[in-house]
């Protein structure tokens, strides 16, 4: 069965993928594909390693047989390995049988093993962790010099990200047929290391039973719409900003990203004050003319309502264009004004917190935020953008993207102004909220990418025509062929 696009983009969390290995099981022995498991991660360590001296640390469960299978193979190859078991496989167990195959040399579960080893292969408890790490096994990965882990570094939680008792840091991280939401969120992902996914043979047919909620935000996932011979500016979409008085920086920003995203025609809606805005790009248009007015134009379909705005200011116009039926993008000080009462959001169409707005408005993300963001979702029925590191974006029905593609440098005063307008520029280009979100934040990311060490908000404008063109051209890769996004794939 060929692997669409969207299903090699899938994150599955590891009590989605326990369902796929249970299905998996009816047509492929649970020892076929823990063999391959092994397989995979020797050919990796000798890919990317020089031989040396190798301690395989094994924990009782299936994670501790696809090290003792990895052993295996690099004894067989000719490599210095031995096997250290913190405690004895379940007796008839699959893992229990890849144990007994191997003939190699076994050690004590101690540190001072770890201590003459050059490099240690944490078997140990994998991605469906369900308690802290403590104890002994903290205590010898800690002491490895080199780590590289199956699936997920020990104490990592495969769901969230979260580091549970303690974690090392791993040089790299081996997983087998999809990634999982921790892999790609932090603090779990700076543990991690360089990230290899690896075929083993699962049957799609298998994951195909398993729906997962979760995917890595890449071009693929969405489509970007491409203009055609006969588009003009009002098919390419219109933009309005609400502007206000004391900021008009922000409101430019906003403007200046949802052109550069590709919008026909941005319009800020200034009113009094559109003498402030008139010595902006020249490819702006300022109203001067009373919102009310100004919201009986259809053309002026999508509205971006926060950057640069006091409460006072959310309070004249947020709900002047709910009431007009407007799609909005909530942002900054719309966000500030629903502060404890993220009821008076219902109705926008998107909303782009940082984690201190989403805290004011729904309480901290806490252990799980893959499932705050969903809650806050749903609770105000609009998509939910929880910019951060990783950045969240859920949708109402639960779906989720995790955006791994981004920079440091968008740390900077005005970057989330741009971002509102990237998005808004999406959205009236016709983009259902949750594509246009994902691909918003996609396109922000790579313009941080690609602008250097240390940007300015304005210095993005620059590098978004270059992103939506990349990917434009990655989409098309990815409808073809999903190259790139299948196992094999390294991060």
């Amino acid at each position: 069965m060929p692997v669409s696009p969207l299903s090699a983009l899938s994150l599955y969390t590891p009590e989605e993928m326990e369902r796929v290995d249970k299905l998996a099981s009816a047509s492929v022995p649970v020892s076929v594909l823990m063999d391959n498991a092994g397989r995979a991660v020797a050919r990796t360590v000798r890919r990317f390693m020089r031989p040396c001296r190798v301690l395989v640390l094994c924990g009782p469960g299936n994670n501790g047989g696809d090290g003792v299978v990895a052993a295996r193979f690099l004894a067989e190859a000719g490599w210095p390995v031995a096997v250290a078991e913190m405690t004895s496989p379940r007796a008839g167990s699959v893992a229990a049988e890849a144990s007994a195959r191997f003939q190699g040399i076994r050690v004590p579960f101690e540190r001072t093993e770890v201590e003459r080893a050059d490099l240690v292969i944490d078997a140990l408890f994998g991605a469906g962790l369900s308690r802290d790490v403590t104890g002994a096994p903290v205590d010898l990965l800690q002491a490895a010099r080199k780590v590289v882990a199956i699936d997920i570094p020990s104490g990592i939680d495969g769901a969230t990200g979260q580091v549970r008792g303690s974690a090392p840091h791993a040089a790299m991280t081996v997983t087998f047929c999809r990634f999982k939401p921790g892999h790609l969120l932090y603090p779990g992902r700076s543990f991690i290391g360089q990230l290899v996914l690896a075929d083993i043979g699962m049957p799609e047919e298998a994951l195909a039973q398993v729906s997962p909620q979760a995917w890595r935000n890449v071009p693929g996932l969405w489509r970007l719409p491409e203009p055609g011979p006969e588009s003009h500016k009002y098919t390419r979409g219109v933009v309005s900003l609400c502007a206000g008085q004391s900021m008009p920086g922000a409101a430019r920003l906003c403007a200046g990203g949802a052109r550069a995203a590709g919008a026909g025609l941005v319009r800020i809606a200034a009113g009094q004050d559109a003498p402030a805005y008139r010595l902006g790009a020249p490819g702006l248009v300022i109203d001067d003319g009373p919102l009310e007015s100004l919201l009986a134009d259809k053309r002026r379909a999508v509205w971006a309502c926060g950057p640069g705005l006091t409460e006072d200011e959310v309070a004249q116009t947020l709900p002047a264009l709910l009431a007009a039926k407007k799609c909005v993008l909530a942002d900054a000080g719309a966000l500030s004004a629903a502060a404890g009462r993220p009821e008076k959001l219902k109705g926008v169409a998107v909303i782009t917190p940082h984690a201190g707005e989403f805290t004011k408005l729904f309480g901290a993300p806490g252990e799980n935020p893959p499932d705050s963001v969903r809650k806050a979702a749903a609770q105000i029925n609009a998509v939910v953008v929880l910019k951060g590191a990783s950045t969240l974006i859920a949708a109402p029905d639960g779906r989720l993207a995790i955006n791994d593609h981004a920079s440091p440098a968008l740390g900077t005063a005005g970057s989330g102004d741009t971002l509102s307008g990237v998005i808004s520029a999406l959205l009236a280009a016709g983009m259902p909220s949750w594509d246009a979100a994902c691909a918003g934040v996609w396109l922000h990311g790579e313009a941080g990418l690609e602008a250097g060490a240390w940007p300015i908000a304005e210095d993005l404008d620059r590098y978004l025509g270059p992103a939506r063109e990349k990917a434009t051209r990655l989409q098309h890769e990815t409808e073809r062929c999903a190259e790139g996004l299948l196992p094999g794939a390294t991060l």
